[in-house]
């Protein structure tokens, strides 16, 4: 059954997505970034770009012919055809349609108050169907 890992109190998406896909790199993960519409995807893109000047994550968008090749893939669609199913970076406010196809979900939530409640009602869903859930708050020990 899928792992769902709740991050709230976040208060930059996209970097704190950047950082994960860099950890799912390092232990050798595949992860799908998904963005909340075609803005965000390619905010990501160009985030992925510019992490650091000594780390080259390499990725592509959902649909590029090199996608089954590229361990970070970019989508906005939930709908997309997607190569791998190791991990998702949910960035969106809804359940992701492919959620169950993945081993591990992490549902990424800003400071953002409306964010924060669409997050609790994912919450909710998610227990109600007694996936295994973890919640990490950003900013305490």
């Amino acid at each position: 059954m899928t792992r769902i890992d709740f991050h709230t109190n976040i208060p930059d998406k996209l970097s704190y997505a950047c950082r994960l896909a860099r950890k799912a790199l390092a232990s050798r993960a595949r992860v799908v970034l998904l963005a909340e519409d075609a803005a965000q995807a390619q905010a990501l893109d160009q985030a992925l770009w510019t992490l650091s000047e000594t780390d080259f994550l390499p990725h592509v968008m959902a649909g590029d012919p090199l996608a089954a090749q590229t361990p970070v893939i970019i989508t906005h669609s939930d709908a997309a055809e997607l190569p791998h199913h190791d991990m998702l970076v949910n960035l969106t406010r809804s359940t992701p349609a492919q959620l169950a196809r993945f081993q591990r979900v992490f549902e990424i939530i800003s400071t953002d108050e409306n964010d924060a409640a669409a997050g609790r009602k994912r919450y909710v869903a998610y227990k109600q169907q007694s996936y295994p859930l973890t919640h990490f708050v950003a900013g305490q020990s």
